[in-house]
């Protein structure tokens, strides 16, 4: 559900921002290393370092508002 919103961002701003997705239920230890607990769960990462958590279906214009003053 939201693999097609966050290819239209990275269209729009993959010059600026690079998106990795990944299947939780195939990573158990990365869900557990990043404390999520429920799907979908967005990370943002600069430098390594989550600088936010976004946590659930969103539609585009409200996730790039989220991500807004990161990219």
């Amino acid at each position: 559900m939201v693999a097609p919103v966050l290819e239209q961002i990275e269209a729009e701003y993959g010059d600026r921002m690079t998106i990795a997705k990944l299947n939780g239920d195939d990573h158990p230890e990365i869900v557990r290393r990043y404390g999520v607990m429920g799907f979908p769960t967005m990370n943002l990462y600069r430098d390594g370092e989550v600088v936010r958590q976004i946590v659930g279906a969103k539609p585009k214009r409200l996730l790039v508002a989220d991500l807004e003053g990161h990219i």
